[in-house]
């Protein structure tokens, strides 16, 4: 297994939280409960944003796959990517240093 890392911008629409629809919020809950099948799965290592919204503003997901098609398929079957209020840019990744502690 290999380790992986993808990116998460918002669309541009979706910057201020009054742009935001119920449909935006729907998958943004799709894209939660994709995070959360991959973390039972154990292929997910950490997820999470930044603070604030705005142009600034990303995700980072950081999880295992065997090779980079497969790394390719889990990010594009986020439902944040796929059903496009989102964008990612994937790497492979080099985990130099980790905390067995840190939660």
């Amino acid at each position: 297994m290999k380790i992986y890392i993808y990116k998460l911008n918002l669309i541009d629409r979706l910057l201020t939280k009054e742009q935001w629809t119920e449909k935006d919020n729907a998958i943004l809950e799709r894209h939660i409960a994709h995070f959360d099948r991959m973390m039972k799965e154990g292929t997910l290592l950490l997820a999470g944003k930044t603070e604030g919204l705005d142009e600034t503003t990303y995700g980072l997901c950081l999880f295992k796959a065997n090779n980079y098609n497969d790394a390719v398929t889990i990010m594009e079957s986020d439902p944040a990517i796929s059903e496009g209020i989102m964008t990612g840019c994937l790497h492979e990744y080099s985990l130099s240093f980790f905390n067995k502690d840190f939660q």
